[in-house]
C-alpha cells in the first residue's frame, strides 16, 4: 500500500487555486494525472482550456463553475467532465474553503499507459 494522506502545508498555487499534485507517482502505472485542489472563500480558479480530457470530483463545500458560458452550482458528491478546448473555472463565493479532485488525461498518456502495460506482460 502506498498511502499519501492529505497535508494542507504541501498546497500550491496553481491555475488561481491551491493544489497538490497526487498522481502519477513512481508505484503506480495510470493512464491519468491528478491533483487534489482547494479554492478558498472569496476566490476562482483561473479561467482556461486544455487539450486534455478532464474531470472534477466535488468533495467538501460548494462552488459555482463557470463553463462555455454557462454556471452552475458545483457541491460535494458532484462529478463534471470537460472534453477538450473547454472553457471552465470554479469560483467559491461562500465562506468555506471549496475542496475537489481533478482528474486530466490525453491520448498521449493513454498511448503511453498502453505501451508500458504491454512490457508487463
Amino acid at each position: 500500500m502506498d498511502l499519501r494522506s492529505f497535508d494542507p502545508a504541501q498546497l500550491r498555487q496553481d491555475n488561481g487555486l491551491l493544489a497538490k499534485r497526487l498522481l502519477p507517482w513512481e508505484t503506480l502505472n495510470a493512464p491519468f494525472e491528478g491533483a487534489w485542489c482547494v479554492i478558498e472563500p472569496g476566490t476562482a480558479s483561473t479561467r482556461h482550456a486544455h487539450h486534455e480530457y478532464e474531470i472534477f470530483i466535488a468533495m467538501s463545500g460548494e462552488a459555482v463553475l463557470e463553463s462555455e458560458g454557462e454556471s452552475s452550482v458545483f457541491s460535494a458528491g458532484d462529478v463534471v467532465y470537460f472534453p477538450p478546448g473547454t472553457d471552465h473555472r470554479v469560483v467559491n463565493d461562500g465562506t468555506a474553503d471549496f475542496r475537489m479532485y481533478g482528474i486530466w488525461w490525453d491520448h498521449d498518456m493513454t498511448r503511453a499507459f498502453d505501451s508500458r502495460h504491454q512490457e508487463e506482460r
